[in-house]
């Protein structure tokens, strides 16, 4: 039997001929790939984004694609379009890239919102529609997208709508001092780059999704999910006299999330119940994207990693929560 820590550590190992650090964002994606959640990287330039994300399709054994977000992307480039043949004068329709196990959405900012909206229903539904017929994505299926932070100009941002149907918001930061010395090392020439192999596969990954759906979660651990969750909903809301934080709090989707994405963290890590800490360890990632900040928190420099960091403080935990 496959336990958490010995699956993590292989696919780690495997990534780590590629991408030196990242450990953090690594395990999150491990968290998404079980709990069957798209992700959302944000991150400066040239910090092995894509290498990450393609690295971790080979390492897993899935098909993977890689779609490069431009202004001039059309819908149909994404999902496919329907393709006549002069021979017989029927249509058939041509899938695209979409149709993968793993699908990297690269500088997802930079494309109209009319392509952004084609992603909609692949990632909620597992399906597209092409000429009319819908056509299921092959399971397991999976979006990372990546985005850049610093340029404004030529970018689309994504609607809310579109945001919170990604598990995460992971932000990818500069590696250490010692990790990019390992980089210089380990690459700096040419011959020298990584080759990797699969370690896994996308069926395993299916049947190992059994083993996280057990994972026990307390009804008082439940509990503080929700309470978490509508406190960033009450930041909301009118205040007599004083001054709202957020235009909009977590929606649903954050407790789904907390919920599936604590049990696969606590089977990562060898646990068989999900505790309160590996919830706060989690939130961050799961509500960044799901706030929206008010003019006033912008101008006096608030985050929305404060505003989590503050109701995660302020929220106490239930009686029972730790077994």
């Amino acid at each position: 039997m496959i336990t958490g820590p010995t699956w993590s550590q292989k696919l780690r190992d495997e990534i780590g001929k590629a991408v030196i650090g990242q450990d953090a964002v690594v395990e999150r994606l491990l968290v998404a790939l079980l709990a069957n959640g798209h992700v959302l990287l944000e991150g400066m330039p040239g910090l092995a984004k894509t290498l990450l994300v393609k690295s971790l399709g080979t390492a897993l054994g899935v098909q993977f694609e890689r779609i490069q977000f431009t202004p001039d992307l059309l819908p149909s480039d994404v999902v496919g379009t329907m393709i006549f043949s002069p021979k017989d004068g029927a249509f058939t329709a041509h899938r695209g890239p979409i149709f993968a196990n793993l699908v990297l959405a690269d500088e997802i900012n930079r494309a109209p919102a009319k392509v952004q909206s084609a992603l909609l229903e692949a990632m909620q539904e597992r399906q597209v529609t092409i000429g009319g017929q819908t056509h299921l994505l092959p399971r397991p299926f999976f979006v990372m997208a990546t985005q850049n932070p610093i340029e404004q100009e030529g970018t689309y941002p994504l609607p809310e709508a579109q945001t919170d149907r990604f598990l995460f918001k992971l932000i990818v930061d500069y590696p250490s001092l010692a990790e990019e010395g390992t980089m210089m090392q380990r690459w700096g020439q040419v011959t020298r780059q990584p080759a990797l192999t699969a370690v896994a596969s996308g069926d395993e990954l299916l049947q190992l999704r059994q083993s996280v759906d057990v994972v026990h979660v307390s009804p008082a651990v439940q509990g503080y999910i929700l309470a978490l969750v509508r406190a960033t909903r009450t930041l909301a809301e009118p205040v007599a006299g004083g001054k709202r934080l957020l235009t909009f709090g977590a929606s649903p989707r954050a407790s789904l999330a907390l919920l599936q994405a604590g049990r696969a963290l606590a089977w990562l890590r060898g646990l068989d119940f999900v505790s309160p800490a590996l919830i706060q360890d989690i939130a961050p990632d799961i509500l960044r994207h799901r706030l929206g900040l008010t003019y006033e928190a912008e101008a006096e420099e608030m985050s929305t990693d404060k505003i989590i960091a503050d109701v995660i403080a302020n929220t106490v935990v239930p009686v029972g929560a730790n077994p």
